[in-house]
């Protein structure tokens, strides 16, 4: 029996995507996308995720790249404006789930220094029993300690669990570390998948 689920937060529960503000900045779609997949790619904020110093980084891309000062500086400066709004569909899922008794919980892949920023504008944030995030334990999904990380704070067996990411390798992690596990890809197909594990939701 499923006591509990895991949420991942961004894509799953809050909108975070750096092109609503990046949108803005350039003024053109495909530059923007450019200057992400170039120079402050996913896997440099990854590093921030996993407990590096946000100034610590982007003076280290500074430094590296100089023409691109102010884009950098502005993606932890204007960091809020890349929330978009709660993901919709999954907070009715979440009070849903929370009133019948299922024990939820959040494991994120998010820096310590910007989660404090968002922490009290959702109320989906407060409908977790747990909050972990990655930057307070200098891991990341899909690595193997911080899933059991996880398990040893949720202390449920990891069989009792269902993990939803919208990150395929997140997924293939978690289901690594004995978690059932669902890719995220909106809330009407998460409804569907949860119902069929047997948890209590509507149709």
């Amino acid at each position: 029996m499923i006591a509990g689920v895991i949420f991942d937060l961004g894509g799953v529960v809050i909108d975070w995507d750096p092109m609503h503000l990046y949108r803005k900045l350039f003024g053109d779609e495909a530059e923007a996308r450019d200057f992400l997949a170039r120079i402050c790619t996913l896997e440099w904020n990854g590093r921030q995720d996993a407990g590096r110093p946000l100034a610590e980084a982007t003076a280290e891309l500074v430094a590296r790249h100089p023409q691109w000062q102010r884009e950098i500086e502005a993606y932890y400066g204007r960091w809020i404006e890349m929330i978009g709004g709660p993901v919709p569909g999954t907070g009715e899922i979440l009070r849903e789930l929370k009133a019948a008794g299922v024990r939820l919980f959040a494991l994120s892949n998010w820096s310590a220094e910007t989660f404090p920023r968002i922490a009290g504008r959702f109320e989906e944030l407060s409908l977790f029993e747990q909050v972990v995030l990655s930057g307070n334990h200098g891991c990341i999904k899909p690595q193997a300690r911080f899933f059991a990380v996880a398990l040893e704070k949720f202390a449920l067996p990891a069989d009792r669990l269902v993990l939803v990411d919208d990150s395929p390798g997140n997924v293939a992690g978690a289901a690594a570390a004995g978690l059932k596990a669902l890719l995220f890809r909106d809330a009407g197909q998460l409804r569907r998948d949860l119902r069929a594990l047997g948890l209590p939701l509507g149709a």
